[in-house]
């Protein structure tokens, strides 16, 4: 059948009477992974990647530095609204092609028949890098975050070296984890969803109720901040936009697990929407929580801690209530982790079922016991474990990772999160051509 037929035949509303694994098998799959994952679960993957409690706290530094509250604020903003239309494209796409890997393999069947390989190839590329770099960014935040953590209670040292230890430790743990197959994870995963919601509303509950002093609405809104040493304040606000950006990363992961999702044409894309809405909204309140209970700036930002978040805790509610809540961001940038780890494992195992990957036949084996690509999981690890290592170096390194994350991301789908090729390449079959439309659709293209 040809790729024409197939998308036509999904749009006109055939699809409902094929299975996941007919569906899979028209688009040149065989079924070996296990279809385990609810439509709840498929969601809960992206929208524990996502992970508000993870992004917008390890690059809170950052955001206070490139343009302070206001960018932070307003940033949050745009940028939401501006990942929400390009989910709501790349949902759609994802309905009709409903593949682990999606994104180089929608550029592949929405692409010119004699550019179609280099399209894929490039795709793959940039997804492959941006997700090895935001597990990375998302696991070596927690590592800082734990190192706090372990500094207030313990009085446990913060160094280079025993960083990128944490570091080594949580993704060795997150490998474990996705090692043991889908069906855990999905169980944690839906677990992450309610931790992530229940934390938020604790969180910015305390922040709200408990201080006795609070910054000033204009504060919030309108102050803006330059520490990055750049006179220009347009460029400054767009390097603030990186906290939001690289938090905004991760809804593809969706896509990545349709292969083991029920009802993947449909699960799939509403997993991508509903991540980046309820991520938005979660995102907004806890970002205005903290930055209302900021109490002293320049005291935040020289925190011993090396995490303004932390000390913002801390100065607010006071010793004991500031470290509990410490260890649920802790907890959601450790869910955010392994969730990272198993969208990774199955970009890596697509990519390497076509060819696409050196030493592909490694990558993309199975385990017949968990039916869950183990190899694939610890080249996952690994290559973030990689990108981590340079902080040993220079501390600026984590800001470098980050950037790859959003970069890659934002450039193979691009952006990860952002699939800006295979959208461009959807939009140039003309609005009367059926290719990239499934059985779920965002509305006229």
């Amino acid at each position: 059948m040809t790729d024409d037929a197939i998308a036509s035949g999904l749009s006109k509303g055939d699809a409902p009477g094929l299975s996941d694994e007919e569906r899979l098998a028209q688009l040149g799959y065989t079924q070996v992974l296990a279809r385990r994952m609810s439509a709840f679960s498929n969601y809960a993957v992206s929208f524990t990647i996502i992970s508000v409690l993870s992004g917008c706290l390890t690059l809170y530094l950052f955001g206070m530095n490139t343009g302070g509250p206001a960018v932070i604020t307003w940033g949050w903003v745009a940028v939401g609204l501006m990942t929400l239309f390009v989910g709501l494209s790349m949902a759609e796409i994802c309905s009709a092609y409903p593949t682990s890997a999606g994104l180089y393999f929608w550029a592949h069947r929405l692409a010119p028949p004699r550019t179609a390989a280099a399209w894929a190839w490039f795709t793959g590329w940039f997804n492959v890098l941006g997700q090895v770099a935001v597990t990375a960014g998302i696991d070596f935040g927690a590592a800082s975050f734990l190192g706090a953590y372990l500094n207030l209670q313990f009085d446990f040292e913060v160094t280079p070296g025993r960083t990128v230890l944490l570091f080594a430790a949580i993704l060795i743990l997150h490998g474990l984890l996705n090692t043991f197959g889908v069906k855990i994870v999905a169980l944690l995963n839906n677990v992450s969803v309610w931790w992530h919601v229940v934390g938020v509303a604790v969180i910015v509950g305390a922040l709200t109720f408990v201080p006795d002093h609070h910054q000033s609405t204009t504060f919030v809104f309108t102050k803006f901040v330059n520490n990055t040493g750049w006179g220009s304040g347009v460029y400054v606000v767009l390097l603030g936009l990186l906290m939001a950006q690289y938090t905004f990363t991760g809804y593809d992961a969706s896509a990545h697990m349709t292969e083991e999702t029920h009802d993947a044409s449909t699960a799939g894309p509403k997993g991508i929407v509903r991540s980046i809405w309820t991520s938005w909204i979660a995102g907004f309140v806890l970002l205005l929580g903290f930055t209302y209970a900021i109490q002293s700036y320049d005291k935040e930002l020289g925190s011993p801690t090396g995490a303004p978040p932390a000390q913002i805790l801390l100065d607010a509610l006071g010793a004991t209530a500031g470290k509990l809540l410490l260890l649920v961001v802790i907890g959601a940038q450790l869910f955010c982790g392994m969730a990272s780890v198993t969208a990774n494992s199955r970009m890596i195992y697509a990519f390497s079922r076509d060819g696409a990957l050196p030493f592909s036949n490694v990558w993309h084996t199975v385990s017949p016991r968990t039916r869950t690509p183990v190899a694939a999981v610890w080249l996952a690890a690994a290559g973030a474990l990689v990108l981590g290592l340079p902080y040993l170096i220079n501390v600026t390194a984590y800001a470098a990772v980050t950037s790859i994350a959003v970069i890659g991301l934002r450039g193979g789908d691009v952006d990860r999160r952002h699939p800006v090729i295979p959208t461009l390449l959807r939009l140039g079959k003309g609005r009367r051509s059926s290719g990239g439309r499934g059985i779920w659709a965002g509305g006229r293209s």
